[in-house]
């Protein structure tokens, strides 16, 4: 075969590995027991590496944070000290099997959903979801938010979930998509799906009161408890897709809030970056563009395998929350399909004649056309202490796909 057959073999082999993707919510459990290489005062971040002199705001308030959840330090000045001095650890999520959205960290005591891709029996990791700590803030009730997920609500989950067995995601999310949520900013349909499901299992488990209805009100109170799960399912069905030869498929898109990285399915380990852009959408009372940091967190893991801003033609809903029209919503969903190498046959959008997702970005294409992925994202702070100030839609730097297209053609010698 000629290197353009080779290319197309392999980028249709990293496709299907994707759409074949069976995400199972297997385990609610403390990061330390199931993240590979977490070790004691580590902290995992969002997006490529990146060490604590270079952080954004809300990626340092995060940290912050997370130290003193964990009783590392007592005082904020404390915690900066033991950072400053190289005593806390750090390193991204995408290098342990997990993902975390926005600013959002992962430390030992945290419990992440274990998505386990069934299919080919790996596993991915994410923190759960709120508006406060994964943005920066580093206030005493965010922290408690984080301590009672710690020890009352994934407790009574996961001992709900061990009751049934495992929840298979794949359904929830089919059905969330024709009902109009897009997996990544929007999860109203599917986080009701899910607290429908976990709420007939922590009926057949016997707990106490006092956990099991607290745990109820936080799961039937949550619009977006299922974003987590999706980032988690994101990884599990994007990781098998990594490491096939001549592909030029991108398997990994994430934000550390200074730097937009990716990472290609042929070209190993190495992210291929470029200066986050800048964020200006909707905003939340009292904030505007001057407040704003640049884009963050892992949860573009959701578009890298076809879903958020890739369907949210389907979606119109989420467009009070990032802006735009339903008009530009549907263009939005089309315009991926020029720069994707399939489409998902169960991943569908009523709104679009049932058509499928756009799967499998070819930064081939993405030069070609000069057409970057849509995204759609939140908004941190630029300074640390703060919880989320609105949403809005992003594209990645053109110079990475240039890069890692100029790293391709040395790897594999094409003119």
């Amino acid at each position: 075969m000629d290197i353009k057959q080779k290319i197309e073999k392999a980028n249709e082999e990293t496709a299907q590995r994707m759409i074949q993707g069976e995400p199972v919510l297997v385990d609610i459990a403390p990061a330390g027991e199931v993240i590979p290489g977490l070790q004691d005062r580590m902290i995992l971040h969002s997006g490529p590496p990146i060490e604590w002199a270079r952080m954004c705001g809300a990626q340092r308030g995060a940290i912050l944070g997370i130290a003193l959840y964990e009783g590392w330090a007592n005082t904020v000045e404390g915690a900066q000290a033991l950072l400053e001095e190289g005593d806390i650890l750090l390193g991204p999520n995408h290098h342990h099997q997990a993902v975390g959205p926005m600013a959002r960290t992962i430390s030992k005591s945290a419990p992440v959903w274990v998505v386990e891709n069934k299919a080919f029996g790996n596993r991915a990791f994410c923190r759960q979801v709120e508006g406060r700590q994964q943005f920066g803030e580093y206030s005493q009730e965010p922290l408690e938010g984080l301590r009672r997920w710690r020890d009352i609500w994934a407790p009574t989950l996961r001992t709900a979930l061990a009751k049934i067995g495992g929840l298979d995601l794949k359904p929830i999310m089919i059905q969330a998509l024709q009902m109009g949520d897009e997996l990544h900013n929007r999860h109203s349909a599917a986080s009701s799906l899910f607290a429908n499901k976990m709420a007939f299992a922590i009926a057949q488990a016997d707990m106490p009161k006092d956990a099991v209805l607290p745990t109820l009100g936080y799961i039937t109170n949550h619009n977006l408890i299922f974003l987590g799960l999706a980032m988690a399912a994101g990884k599990a069905i994007s990781d098998p897709a990594h490491g096939v030869e001549y592909s030029t498929v991108v398997t990994a898109m994430a934000r550390n809030g200074a730097e937009f990285g990716i990472r290609v399915s042929g070209l190993g380990d190495e992210w291929f970056t470029a200066p986050a852009p800048s964020v200006d959408g909707l905003y939340l009372p009292g904030y505007s563009s001057e407040d704003a940091g640049f884009d963050m967190g892992d949860s573009a893991i959701t578009e890298t395998v076809g879903w958020g801003a890739f369907v949210i033609g389907g979606a119109p809903g989420i467009l009070s929350l990032v802006g735009g029209t339903p008009e530009q919503a549907l263009a939005y969903s089309r315009e991926m399909k020029k720069i994707t190498v399939a489409t998902h046959p169960t991943y569908l959008m009523p709104a679009l004649g049932f058509m499928g997702a756009s799967v499998g970005i070819d930064i081939r294409k993405v030069v070609q056309t000069n057409i970057a992925p849509i995204i759609d994202t939140a908004i941190a702070h630029k300074d640390p202490g703060y919880p989320i100030i609105g949403a809005s839609l992003v594209r990645p730097p053109m110079e990475c796909f240039k890069q890692a297209l100029i790293a391709f053609g040395r790897k594999y010698n094409v003119n």
